[in-house]
């Protein structure tokens, strides 16, 4: 007598894409899983509403074309994402179908028709630049008497050098940092990509002058909070509209302005294209 295979339930799937596929076979980073995570609360949420089931009644088959696109429309309508957002969230349900479709062959007709909803153009927006004097200002606005002042200045100038990411920076090791004739910092970046980058000796100096601030381990967070654990992304973003506020009395210009981490990381490049020869001012 043949042994009849039973293919997996949706939530063992689950399970197993972020646990085998997602954290042991590609051990991605722990913002795309951050990432995978909120788009299938996300998801589950809006079916288990849709269909009028338990998410964990929820089946593979579920999972039709028609039940996605009505997800997406739901993204851009109801909760006003945008276009590159419900890309976002359409990649990470995509990536789970491909690796069900390995252990659920019954379910192949629905995984295709499925992986057919595609993705949607949107326009990449002009990334704009401060002004050197607009920088310079943020870069001294946090207040240097105060610890948490001083480490605003030190991320800002490390975030403006070097050009990281937020996500970059806030993973930052105190060990990542070399501070000997020719500083630099070991960055490990997005698809677990490293790269070293100089530091000016301006950025050197004011990360040395922040060591004895913090424990003096090379696993210790370069930018820790107050309790000694990791920032945040929306902890920077604070930070940076702090420095902002404090920064607007000597430059009203930024006022005007909407100043995100992406605008800062993105003054360097603009810089040594537009005039390099600036860039000796800062070593």
């Amino acid at each position: 007598m043949t042994k009849t295979c039973l293919a997996p339930s949706f939530a063992t799937l689950l399970q197993d894409f972020f646990v085998d596929r997602l954290m042991q076979q590609r051990a991605v980073s722990p913002e795309t899983i951050a990432s995978y995570r909120d788009a299938f609360r996300l998801f589950l949420q809006f079916a288990s509403d849709r269909l009028g089931r338990c998410p964990t009644d929820l089946t593979l088959s579920d999972m039709d074309a028609s039940l996605i696109l009505a997800f997406l429309r739901h993204l851009e309508v109801e909760r006003h994402n945008s276009t590159r957002t419900r890309n976002v969230r359409l990649a990470a349900l995509r990536s789970f179908l491909k690796y069900a479709a390995h252990r659920d062959i019954a379910s192949l007709a629905v995984i295709q028709r499925a992986l057919s909803v595609p993705m949607k153009r949107c326009d990449k927006p002009m990334v704009g630049f401060l002004s050197r004097d607009e920088i310079q200002h943020l870069l001294t606005a946090p207040d240097p008497d105060t610890w948490s002042g001083q480490r605003d200045r030190v991320l800002l100038a490390t975030m403006y050098n070097t050009g990281a990411r937020v996500s970059e920076i806030l993973a930052l090791r105190v060990g990542d940092v070399v501070l000997g004739p020719s500083p630099c910092v070991h960055i490990l970046g997005k698809g677990r990509k490293e790269r070293t980058v100089p530091l000016w000796r301006s950025t050197a100096r004011l990360i040395r002058g922040w060591l004895p601030q913090i424990q003096d381990a090379s696993s210790q967070r370069l930018f820790p909070n107050r309790s000694g654990n990791a920032m945040t992304r929306s902890n920077v973003a604070d930070r940076l509209r702090l420095a902002v506020t404090r920064a607007k009395d000597q430059c009203p210009q930024l006022a005007k302005r909407r100043i995100s981490p992406h605008l800062v990381r993105h003054y360097l490049p603009f810089l040594i294209m537009s005039c390099s020869r600036v860039m000796v001012l800062f070593f």
